[in-house]
């Protein structure tokens, strides 16, 4: 395998192909960031939290393709990941993500003490999260803990503390993503139920779609609250419309619950979310 192959193998491996993960995280940190610090974020914080994102995003599919690396080998879509190919050695793979640690830990080591703490929370919730499918009925949960965290410390590394309004984004990320990831569930329910694995789509069962409705109304009303919290101008509300408008779409696309339209809904969400960054900052521009 020559050297441009191999780094093709890697980029497979941290998902480079597929960002969609990485902005599911990286817009809801970018508007913690400018709500803790009143719209003007310092560019090193950031420049912090955005390289923060990228690689701890990165980490974490290492993370899970190791621990998962059995159970990819009988799903269609994961069989082709380089691991369970046998592109890429785990071996290969653990010096890969020890890499991106130490880059994360130069990063966390440039904030302070309360947001350090919150990374190490974090890495121990990333490595936690692939074994909760085995034996919790809503991994998605843990997800939501795992994706959101760097709204907590961005609160934390710009006012030394965690405002309610932090707590309040926090909570509307974690409700949020247990919504998305459901969607994103539901097109591998029969692949789950065959591995004997828990998912909240199989949770949730048939009342799946009127459960992340039920979801959605929540981070809508919260992201309501979130805005008289913090004085919002007009642009904020109008993009809370355009996101009620992207769920009743997202709501559409799964009625007939099929794989690719399942995929495509839980795409969306990355649409909603920047709308949600967008108008936070169109809020705060003056």
């Amino acid at each position: 395998m020559t050297i441009h192959e191999r780094l093709h193998q890697y980029s497979l491996l941290i998902r480079w192909h597929r960002p969609i993960g990485t902005l599911l995280i990286l817009w809801p940190v970018l508007a913690a960031l400018l709500i803790a610090t009143n719209g003007h974020p310092p560019a090193k914080l950031i420049f912090i939290f955005v390289v923060g994102v990228f690689v701890m995003r990165a980490a974490g599919c290492i993370v899970n393709d190791i621990i998962d690396i059995q159970f990819d080998k009988h799903v269609a879509r994961t069989q082709t990941r380089p691991l369970t190919a046998g592109t890429i050695k785990i071996w290969e793979a653990m010096l890969l993500l020890i890499i991106l640690l130490l880059i994360s830990l130069v990063l966390v080591l440039m904030l302070n003490i309360y947001s350090l703490v919150l990374a190490c929370i974090g890495i121990l919730l990333t490595v936690i999260y692939p074994f909760t499918k085995r034996f919790f009925s809503l991994p998605q949960g843990i997800l939501g803990l795992v994706f959101n965290l760097g709204i907590l410390m961005a609160f934390a590394a710009s006012n030394n503390y965690i405002s309610f309004t932090g707590w309040l984004l926090f909570f509307i990320a974690v409700i949020w993503t247990i919504a998305y990831d459901t969607m994103y569930a539901i097109g591998d329910r029969e692949d789950d139920l065959k591995l004997g694995l828990n998912s909240s789509a199989i949770w949730f069962g048939k009342h799946d779609r009127l459960i992340i409705a039920f979801l959605q109304v929540v981070v809508l009303i919260t992201l309501i609250i979130l805005g008289l919290l913090i004085n919002a101008n007009s642009w904020y509300y109008a993009s809370i419309f355009v996101v009620l408008l992207s769920f009743v779409y997202q709501q559409w696309m799964l009625i007939e619950r099929k794989p690719d339209q399942c995929l495509a809904a839980f795409t969306n969400n990355h649409w909603s979310w920047f709308f949600i960054f967008f108008g936070v900052y169109l809020n705060f521009l003056h």
